[in-house]
């Protein structure tokens, strides 16, 4: 803050002492593998994450595939944890952006049909561990698995990084209804069903910060923001009631 008066020009920063909350999406899906953000290298805290869910959740398979790109990280740590061989059983079309922030449900599933496509020969006969980092919507989730069985898997076990987003964003990300959040509508064993899975595990949120290098959440002054996963919101949601206008989106959907 610049404050101009009769003593001169002066400048302060009137939040010194509030500590810096990064967003932890940022980590887990959002930022580069290969950026340094905090200090901290992404794509190891990628792997590391993985790490922590094979750890968490012993799981019998014959290969370890990731949903690409953003799960190729979590994967490797995962089939180094848990000694099971990992294999590129999904090729991605890099031509098609991300699914989950598509305006309509229809231009998604289009985009998911167009963006992935199964490796058989690495596929066919095997008991598959798929490793992603997060389940949004559902909407991928449930095509990959789809896709997955098609080219003849004997089981489909689903890994995720991260804990359950239950909880809207509001700051920027397509999320704006909880509704659209698979999670906050369905239990865990509910969204397997749903997906058809053999079964589902995700990362708790204690193994997410043992992945970022502390022993876990410091609940009084969290070291990330993480309200998507915890509804622990930085700021006091004000405007909740106002949403967001359908105009905003409306060319895109015509389009």
């Amino acid at each position: 803050m610049v404050v101009i008066d009769k003593e001169g020009v002066n400048s302060f920063n009137p939040n010194s002492n509030i500590k810096a909350r990064p967003c932890i999406f940022e980590y887990i899906y959002f930022s580069r593998p290969d950026s340094y953000l905090s200090g901290k290298n992404v794509y190891e805290c990628r792997k590391q994450m993985g790490k922590y869910l094979a750890q968490e959740k012993k799981t019998n398979g014959d290969v370890v595939i990731p949903v690409p790109d953003s799960g190729v990280p979590a994967a490797l740590g995962f089939a180094n944890e848990a000694n099971i061989p990992f294999d590129l059983g999904i090729i991605r079309n890099h031509y098609v952006g991300r699914t989950f922030i598509e305006p309509t449900q229809k231009i998604r599933k289009l985009g998911i049909k167009l963006k992935h496509n199964p490796n058989k020969d690495f596929i066919k006969g095997k008991r598959v561990i798929l490793v992603d980092d997060s389940i949004v919507r559902g909407t991928t989730a449930i095509k990959i698995v789809e896709m997955i069985r098609e080219a003849g898997a004997l089981e489909v076990h689903m890994r995720i990084s991260s804990p359950p987003i239950r909880f809207p964003d509001y700051y920027g990300i397509d999320t704006p209804k909880k509704e659209e959040l698979i999670a906050n509508n369905q239990t865990v064993e509910q969204i397997k069903e749903t997906l058809k899975l053999d079964s589902l595990y995700f990362l708790s949120i204690k193994g997410l910060y043992n992945a970022m290098g502390f022993k876990d959440r410091n609940k009084i002054n969290p070291q990330f923001t993480d309200h998507c996963f915890t509804g622990d919101y930085p700021t006091e949601l004000v405007d909740l009631d106002e949403g967001i206008l359908s105009s905003q989106l409306s060319l895109l959907k015509e389009n």
